[in-house]
């Protein structure tokens, strides 16, 4: 893939993967408007790969407290960390389990840019009604199994490109009461072992293909993937300190019109 693509790509993933507006939509998106080859699901697994990285260096005080908390077994009913280490994994449960359902069936279900249009539309309003009524009274300290059941729940749905993980999580974390920067945070933290999950299931092609140029090539797009993404999280948590999520639901809305309009003039 030429240099000029790989880097376009992989900033489009690290913007966008931690935003609620659908990483893999857009990644879909962008060879079919400007008729690029479609950089296939290994290069996907290296941009992934980068944005992993950028939420486990933006959160590592978050994981070396829960880390800490799993490996001390002297305060196992009273620490709120392996509570929330708990909440992680039964969140995390339900995306797994039809992630690798999907994976055996067909690695490009539903990679169709009309797919993506109505799911950036429809999820787009869905986050817009969570964020105007949500009652912002809870935090990661009043997340019950309910709630975390739920919320993986709805991340099951991200499998649909242009649906958005981060926006589902946090549509639902707000939907039930929890505040915006929680309800992110929250949707950071369920991010690492969804990535990682994905990531291991199609990065054995990286090694079985064996192929120098592909490695250089993942290398690249991991490395500019990581640094977007970094700088994304960053300026969505300083936003989320004075502001809510309209303005994702603002582009979703207008992205996700375009898109139809795109689809149907055209067929």
């Amino acid at each position: 893939m030429p240099l000029t693509n790989l880097i376009v790509l992989a900033l489009i993933q690290g913007l966008t993967e931690f935003l609620p507006i659908s990483s893999s939509g857009h990644l879909i998106i962008v060879p079919n408007l400007i008729n690029w080859q479609d950089q296939g699901l290994v290069i996907d697994v290296a941009v992934h790969a980068g944005s992993l990285l950028a939420v486990i260096i933006y959160l590592w005080r978050d994981l070396w407290s829960i880390t800490a908390a799993l490996i001390d077994f002297r305060n196992l009913q009273q620490s709120p960390d392996l509570k929330l280490a708990k909440l992680i994994i039964i969140a995390s449960i339900p995306v797994m389990i039809l992630g690798l359902i999907i994976s055996l069936i067909s690695d490009n279900l539903m990679r169709s840019v009309e797919v993506i249009g109505w799911a950036t539309l429809v999820f787009g309003i869905l986050l817009g009604i969570s964020d105007k009524i949500g009652l912002s009274v809870s935090d990661l300290r009043h997340m019950g199994i309910g709630d975390a059941v739920l919320i993986g729940i709805s991340q099951t749905l991200a499998l649909i490109p242009g649906s958005s993980r981060a926006g589902l999580t946090i549509t639902m974390a707000r939907f039930l009461g929890y505040d915006r920067k929680t309800a992110a945070r929250f949707s950071l933290l369920l991010a690492i072992p969804a990535i990682l999950g994905a990531s291991t299931l199609k990065g054995i092609e990286v090694v079985e293909a064996n192929n120098l140029v592909l490695g250089i090539d993942a290398l690249i797009a991991g490395s500019v993937s990581f640094l977007a993404a970094l700088a994304s999280i960053s300026i969505m948590m300083a936003w989320l300190d004075r502001s809510g999520f309209m303005p994702f639901v603002i582009y979703r809305i207008i992205l996700g019109a375009a898109l139809l309009t795109w689809v149907y003039a055209l067929s």
